[in-house]
C-alpha cells in the first residue's frame, strides 16, 4: 500500500536518482540507487566481474519490485514471504519476515552514506584482516578503484571519521577486505564497488563514502535462518568453489634460497626416505632470495646454476611423485583482459593475453602450479583478471588438467578460480591463534581453499620446535597444508634436529633467529610424520568436503555458527571449528599448554584419539601433549579413511574404512572422481550415500544419482569406533546394508 504526499524527486548529493528493488530469488534482494540521466533513463549498474548472476538480477523466481523516483511518506511491497517498506527523510528500507521481525533496515543519507542494523549476533565474512572473530566494533577499509586501502585506511589520522581496528599483518597476514557482511541473526549484504568505509563500531553499521558523495548504489541483501542457505546465495552471487586437484590437498613443501641442482633432486630423495608424505615442492623466485627456480623478479627463465637442465629434472621430480609450484611477482597494475580475447592488441603488454604469453615457455617443461605474488596495489577488476588469467592459461595448454595457484591478493570470486594464504605473518604464538578466525571469516566470505604458512613467515626468536608442530597440526586441518618461512630450512619436518639453521634470515624488527638449543629437538619429526599420515589417510573424507564446498557454498573449515546457530556458545566460538560436517579441531595456540578448554556443540562427540564419549552442549578441558591435537567426532558420523601413502600418485590396493561413530542415526556422502582432470565434469564422478541406522545397528551403502560407478566391483571395510564389530562390504551397484 502507499500514502501519496508531495511529488518530491529522490536525490543523492542534490542529484534525482531511481531506486530499483528486485528480487533474485526468495532469499536475495538487489537494491540499486542510479542517477537519472537528462533524457528520464538510467543506465544498469556497471557490470561487476565479481557477479555470475544475470544483469537483471533474476533468477528463477528473479522479478522486478519496484522503481521508485519520487519521495513517498510509505509504501509497502511484498516480497515472497517478507514484506518491504520505504519511506522517506531519510530514505529507509525495512524488511520484515512472515513473523514480523525486522530482519534489516537500511537507511541512506543524502551524501550516499548507507547505515544498516546490526543487532546483538555476531558478524562474520568481511573477507580476510581486521578484527576477529566478531566483526563488531571494527572499522574496515575496502579497496577502492585504483587498489588502494588494501592494507586499510588510517583512520586514527586527524580528522579521521572513526577509530579504526589497526592492521596487523604480524598476526592476521595481508588485509583483503571483502564488502560482504553476515549476520548470526540470520541477514547478510553484499555490495558492489563500495568506495568507503565499514564503520561497525556502534549500534549501526554505516559504510561511509571515501568522497563527499556516491554517486551510486548497488547492494544485495539476503535474509535466511540458515547458514548453509546464506552460504548458498553467496555461491550464486559471485559464484562457486572449483574443485582442485588431488594432490594439491596433500602436504606442499616451499622453498627459498636453493643451494644446488643436487640438492633439489636429494631433498625429495630425503622425504621418501625418511616416508614423510608430500605432493609438491614449491620454489621461491630470485630476488627474494639469492637463488630461486628463476633468474630474477618478473623473470620467467629457468636459474641455470639451480636448475641447468629444468626439462629433466622436472621430470624426475615427477617420477618421485612430486609436482612443482613456482613464485610469480610483478604483475602488470592495469592487467586485464581475458587470454582468449581474440581482439587484444598484441602490444598491449597489460592484457592477460599478453602476460600469459611469457609464462608458455616454463610451463612446456612441466610446472605443475603457479603462486602469484605481490600486486597488492592491483585494483579488484586487474586482481580477478589475473587469477583468471592462472585458471584459463594453464587450461590452453591443458585443457583437462584442473590448475592451481595460489594467490596473496584476492576479492569476491577468487574461489571460482584459485587459492589463498594469508601473507607474511609473523612466527609467534599470538599469530597462530590469530589465524584460526582468519581462517574461519575467510571459510565465511566463501575462500574455501585458504591457508597459512606453517611455522609462520617473519622468522623470530618465538620459532620454535613446540610453535612449528602446535602450527603444523593446525595446518594438517587447513585446506591448504603447506609449510613456507624465511629461514626455510626450520620449515622441514626433520629441520628441527639437524643443528643448523641453513640459509639465515630474519626481519629487522624481530632481529634474532632461534636459540641453537632448538635445533636440536627429536620430537619435531615423528610427530609431523603422525599428522602427514593422519592427512593422507583422511584424504577420501576431505576430498568429500571440498566438494561439497563446490556443490553449497559451505566451506571446508567451517564455524561452528553454520550447523549450530541457535546454540549462542557455538555461534560465538571462533577458536575451534569443524573440518567437513563431522570432526571438530580445536587447535593448541598456547605455549607449554598442558590441557586445551573448548566448546563442544549439542549431541555426543567422541574423542579421536581415545574414543571416549562426551556429552554436548557445554565447555570441557582436555590434557594435551606436544604430539596431541584435540580432535573430536560428532556421534552419527561415517568417516572413510585410505591408507597411507607418500603421494596421492600412489596407487595401493587396499579397501577404505568406513568407520561408524554409534550414538545417534548419521549419514553423509562419500565422493570420488579421477581427481586431476575435468571429467568430473562431463558426469564421470560417482558418489555414496553412506547411512547409519543408530537403532538397527546397520550401514547402508547406495550410489548417488547421478554417479556413473568408476569401479565396480567396490570392497570396503567398516567398522565400529570402539572395533569391536567389523565387516566387509563388496559393493555391486545395488543398495547394501550390513549389520555392525
Amino acid at each position: 500500500m502507499s500514502k501519496a504526499s508531495g511529488q518530491r524527486a529522490l536525490t543523492i548529493g542534490g542529484k534525482p536518482v531511481e531506486l530499483c528493488l528486485a528480487t533474485v530469488n526468495p532469499y536475495m534482494l538487489r537494491l540499486t540507487l542510479q542517477p537519472i540521466e537528462a533524457d528520464g533513463s538510467t543506465r544498469p549498474p556497471p557490470r561487476a566481474p565479481e557477479l555470475v548472476i544475470g544483469e537483471e538480477s533474476k533468477g528463477k523466481n528473479g522479478r522486478s519490485l519496484a522503481r521508485i523516483r519520487t519521495r513517498a511518506d510509505e509504501t509497502t511491497i511484498a516480497w515472497d514471504q517478507n514484506s518491504i517498506r520505504i519511506a522517506s527523510d531519510p530514505l529507509t528500507i525495512s524488511v520484515t519476515d512472515a513473523g514480523g521481525r525486522t530482519c534489516q533496515e537500511l537507511q541512506i543519507a543524502s551524501n550516499g552514506e548507507i547505515a544498516f542494523a546490526l543487532g546483538d549476533a555476531p558478524l562474520f565474512g568481511l573477507g580476510q584482516g581486521g578484527r576477529q572473530f566478531d566483526r563488531r566494533g571494527g572499522v574496515f577499509a575496502r579497496i577502492n578503484g585504483q587498489g588502494e586501502g588494501v592494507h586499510s585506511l588510517d583512520m586514527n589520522a586527524p580528522g579521521a571519521r572513526a577509530p579504526e581496528y589497526p592492521f596487523d599483518l604480524a598476526g592476521e597476514g595481508a588485509r583483503i577486505t571483502i564488502p560482504w557482511l553476515v549476520s548470526a541473526a540470520g541477514w547478510a549484504i553484499y555490495f558492489c564497488a563500495p568506495a568507503g568505509v565499514f564503520d561497525l563500531s556502534a549500534r549501526r553499521g554505516r559504510l561511509i563514502p571515501d568522497d563527499d558523495t556516491i554517486a551510486a548504489i548497488d547492494a544485495f541483501l539476503i535474509v535466511a535462518q540458515e547458514p548453509a542457505q546464506i552460504m548458498w546465495q553467496y555461491a550464486q552471487l559471485t559464484g562457486q568453489s572449483h574443485l582442485p586437484p588431488l594432490w594439491s590437498l596433500g602436504y606442499l613443501q616451499s622453498h627459498r634460497t636453493l643451494a644446488s641442482r643436487e640438492a633439489v633432486l636429494a631433498e625429495v630423495d630425503e622425504f621418501r626416505q625418511r616416508k614423510l608424505p608430500c605432493d609438491g615442492m614449491i620454489y621461491l623466485g630470485t630476488g627474494f632470495c639469492p637463488e630461486g627456480w628463476n633468474t630474477g623478479h618478473d623473470s620467467f627463465a629457468f636459474n641455470p646454476r639451480i636448475f641447468p637442465d629444468p626439462d629433466a629434472m622436472l621430470r624426475q621430480l615427477h617420477q618421485s611423485g612430486m609436482r612443482v609450484v613456482v613464485h610469480v611477482v610483478d604483475p602488470p597494475l592495469d592487467l586485464h583482459g581475458t587470454i582468449d580475447d581474440g581482439e587484444a592488441d598484441p602490444n598491449d603488454t597489460d592484457h592477460a593475453a599478453s602476460y600469459w604469453a611469457r609464462h608458455q615457455e616454463a610451463l612446456a617443461k612441466g610446472i605443475d602450479g603457479w603462486w602469484p605474488d605481490v600486486g597488492d596495489q592491483l585494483a579488484p577488476q586487474a586482481r580477478l583478471a589475473r587469477i583468471r588469467m592462472y585458471w584459463d592459461g594453464p587450461l590452453q595448454s591443458d585443457p583437462d588438467r584442473r590448475p592451481f595457484a595460489l594467490h596473496r591478493n584476492a576479492y569476491a570470486g577468487i574461489q571460482r578460480h584459485g587459492w589463498l594464504w594469508s601473507g607474511d605473518v609473523d612466527s609467534a604464538w599470538r599469530t597462530l591463534a590469530m589465524q584460526v578466525p582468519v581462517g574461519l571469516n575467510c571459510g565465511l566470505t566463501g575462500i574455501a581453499l585458504w591457508g597459512t604458512d606453517i611455522g609462520g613467515f617473519i622468522t623470530t626468536p618465538e620459532l620454535t620446535g613446540e610453535l612449528y608442530v602446535r602450527w603444523f597440526q593446525y595446518g594438517a586441518f587447513c585446506p591448504l597444508f603447506r609449510s613456507h618461512g624465511r629461514t626455510w630450512k626450520l620449515r622441514l619436518p626433520w629441520g628441527w634436529n639437524t643443528g643448523e639453521y641453513g640459509p639465515e634470515e630474519y626481519d629487522g624488527r624481530h632481529g634474532a633467529l632461534p636459540d641453537r638449543s632448538e635445533l636440536h629437538n627429536p620430537q619435531v619429526e615423528p610427530i609431523c610424520r603422525k599428522y602427514l599420515e593422519l592427512r593422507y589417510r583422511l584424504l577420501p573424507y576431505t576430498y568429500s568436503a571440498v566438494r561439497e564446498a563446490s556443490d553449497t557454498g559451505m566451506p571446508v573449515m567451517r564455524a561452528l555458527w553454520l550447523h549450530y546457530p541457535s546454540d549462542a556458545a557455538a555461534v560465538a566460538c571462533g577458536d575451534a571449528y569443524l573440518w567437513g560436517r563431522d570432526i571438530l579441531v580445536a587447535p593448541v595456540t598456547e605455549k607449554g599448554a598442558t590441557r586445551r578448554a573448548l566448546y563442544l556443540p549439542p549431541g555426543d562427540w567422541h574423542d579421536f584419539w581415545t574414543g571416549e564419549r562426551h556429552r554436548g552442549g557445554r565447555r570441557i578441558e582436555r590434557t594435551v601433549d606436544l604430539e596431541t591435537l584435540p580432535l573430536y567426532v560428532r556421534a552419527g558420523a561415517i568417516i572413510a579413511t585410505g591408507p597411507v601413502r607418500q603421494s596421492t600418485n600412489d596407487v595401493i590396493d587396499e579397501p577404505l574404512r568406513l568407520t561408524v561413530y554409534p550414538g545417534q542415526d548419521g549419514a553423509t556422502t562419500l565422493y570420488e572422481d579421477d581427481g586431476i582432470s575435468l571429467a568430473h565434469q562431463r558426469g564421470d564422478w560417482q558418489a555414496f550415500r553412506l547411512t547409519w541406522n543408530e537403532r538397527a545397528r546397520t550401514l547402508g551403502i547406495a550410489l548417488v544419482r547421478g554417479s556413473r560407478p568408476l569401479v565396480a566391483p567396490r570392497t570396503f571395510t567398516a567398522a565400529l569406533r570402539n572395533g569391536e564389530r567389523t565387516a566387509t562390504l563388496t559393493f555391486k551397484g545395488d543398495p547394501i546394508e550390513v549389520g555392525l
